[in-house]
């Protein structure tokens, strides 16, 4: 993460994710269900925002088009429009540090 404060901000309070640990500026760990985020700073060693090497995808249990217009008015970049897939609707945005994410709103079957 190049700015640990503006990372633990966008996943706590955009993605609304329990903040779990944080020890300064060294490491943040954010709850996702059952599925724990690391959070680092960056350094030369590994930059922030490598394209592609991780995706993570969070199911949604309420309006994907409430979820768009929440990270549009924190200013996320949204990298695709809605798209309606077989499994439901799905949407890819980044990060404050441009890390690839998605969100899906399932079918009802």
């Amino acid at each position: 993460m190049s700015d640990m404060d503006r990372a633990v901000e966008f996943y706590t309070r955009v993605l609304g994710l329990p903040l779990t640990q944080r020890f300064r500026n060294h490491w943040a760990s954010i709850e996702a269900g059952k599925l724990s985020i690391g959070l680092h700073p960056a350094s030369n060693e590994n930059p922030a925002g490598r394209n592609g090497s991780t995706v993570i995808g969070m199911q949604l249990t309420g309006s994907i088009e409430d979820a768009v217009a929440t990270l549009q008015q924190h200013g996320m970049r949204i990298r695709s429009a809605v798209s309606d897939e077989n499994a439901g609707k799905i949407v890819y945005f980044e990060d404050p540090d441009g890390n690839l994410l998605y969100m899906i709103q399932l079918r009802q079957w």
